[in-house]
């Protein structure tokens, strides 16, 4: 199985408020506490990799404009 970090991240950034985003917390928790230790494995395999991914996606941004911001000065 293959799940979806990246739907609820986007619904937890666009969230209108806190209780929102917790809605959406306690939404991955309830699908974690479902499942098999076997898939809780991949679950956290799948979510290690997406948030490496999404660093590295924000390092690579904030990189990018700090060297704009520096060529500009």
């Amino acid at each position: 199985m293959t799940y979806d970090f990246k739907s609820y991240h986007i619904r937890s950034i666009k969230a209108e408020n806190e209780a929102e985003r917790a809605v959406i917390n306690q939404e991955l928790k309830d699908l974690y506490a479902s499942l098999s230790v076997e898939e809780k494995a991949v679950f956290n395999e799948q979510l290690q990799t997406f948030l490496v991914k999404e660093m590295a996606t924000i390092g690579s941004e904030y990189a990018a404009v700090k060297s704009q911001l520096n060529n500009n000065n």
